[in-house]
């Protein structure tokens, strides 16, 4: 009885180290995933802020584009709103990035905007931040899918069940955020209108190809 006694109360011993184990393990990668959650945070507010000056260096050369402009802070201030989920915020960043398209596109038409320095500076910062969100987002999602993987699987799934830890959403942007926005304006796929008063410089008039003469038929001569 005695001896029976000892094995049950070792295999209970052996079961709460077990599950402390397992729960220590589950609250240090849930502790990674909100860290890697904060970098993606730095690197977004960072983005916010370059976009409003991108915005701000825009309209000093083309007010009139009233509607891109004003698109692009709305989709910016919805990206900036607190309390979001990874999920919503992924949403609004995507958002975010098809106006931040359009008013790359617009920029297009003005040649002066394109040399300015500021202007160019934002571009390489913005392109640069763009690129480390994609770095920290591929880090976040790695460490949300081994939490999850804990969480999902037995028998770890009964020690975060007990102690209600969740599954964590992916940061996954569809659209532009999977490739971060590149600002280059060596192509562009738009077809922006060249603002007023901007005289575009007209292409020469294409070489005319000589007609071949009917067979049998000598070509005139040169003279």
């Amino acid at each position: 009885m005695l001896i029976a006694l000892l094995v049950i109360l070792g295999l209970i011993v052996l079961f709460a180290l077990w599950a402390v184990g397992v729960y220590n393990g589950l609250i240090k990668k849930r502790n990674l995933v909100q860290e890697a959650w904060r970098q993606i945070d730095v690197e977004l507010k960072r983005r916010h802020d370059l976009i409003g000056n991108l915005v701000e260096t825009v309209k000093g050369y083309a007010a009139h584009e009233r509607g891109t402009l004003e698109d692009v802070m709305k989709a910016r201030s919805a990206a900036m709103a607190g309390g979001q989920t990874p999920g919503q915020q992924a949403q609004s960043e995507g958002m975010l990035s098809a106006a931040l398209g359009r008013l790359i596109a617009v920029a297009e038409a003005y040649p002066d905007l394109k040399a300015n320095q500021n202007f160019a500076a934002l571009q390489n910062e913005l392109t640069s931040t763009e690129d480390r969100i994609a770095s920290a987002r591929r880090y976040y999602n790695a460490n949300v899918r081994e939490l999850n993987t804990k969480v999902e699987t037995v028998p770890s799934n009964f020690v975060a069940g007990m102690f209600n830890i969740k599954r964590e959403e992916y940061f996954e942007v569809e659209g532009a955020e999977r490739d971060p926005v590149k600002v280059d304006f060596g192509q562009s796929t738009y077809n922006i209108p060249p603002p007023a008063g901007y005289n575009a410089p007209q292409d020469t008039a294409p070489a005319q190809i000589p007609t071949p003469p009917p067979p049998g038929q000598l070509p005139p001569s040169q003279g």
